[in-house]
């Protein structure tokens, strides 16, 4: 938890159906290109997105992060703003497992905090969870700071 924001630690996991070894090599393939978005020219999202939707109907979505680095560090995003952030996976002949980290920005206010997740290729159709605005907003008012700010020295 920050002051500003929070971090959501998520894990993700699927088991092998039915499918044939080339169509769980294709999805093996797919689980591991993070980003894929639009695929084949279409229009249509088939990577794995999440969104939230704050009490006042804002939103914001993984779809629309920016690329890293493409960003001006001094621009302001225009809120909420949620980003993923890979951590790693495995997988093998029966098994893909991923994990990541959600940030949102700002502290969503107090109420309901609708948290979506989807991954059409893998056919997770869209599911959320409510989540509660004001405990997040409770525990981000007792963070304290690690590490207390140090005077620039003058050169």
């Amino acid at each position: 938890m920050y002051s500003t924001g929070c971090l959501f630690t998520i894990g993700w996991l699927f088991r092998r159906g039915d499918q044939d070894e080339n169509a769980w090599s294709d999805l093996h393939h797919a689980f591991f290109q993070p980003g894929m978005g639009h695929r084949h020219g279409g229009t249509q999202q088939n990577n794995l997105m999440f969104g939230v939707e704050f009490p006042d109907g804002s939103k914001a979505s993984t779809a629309h992060q920016p690329v890293p680095g493409f960003m001006e560090p001094a621009v302001e995003p225009t809120p909420p703003v949620l980003a993923l952030h890979g951590g790693g996976g495995n997988g093998g002949d029966d098994e893909l497992s991923g994990s990541g980290t959600l940030w949102l920005w700002p502290l969503p206010p107090v109420g309901d905090l609708r948290l979506v997740a989807q991954w059409t290729q893998f056919d997770v159709a869209e599911t959320s969870v409510m989540l509660d605005g004001g405990a997040l907003r409770d525990a981000a008012a007792g963070v304290q700071r690690f590490f207390p700010e140090e005077d620039t020295p003058e050169r």
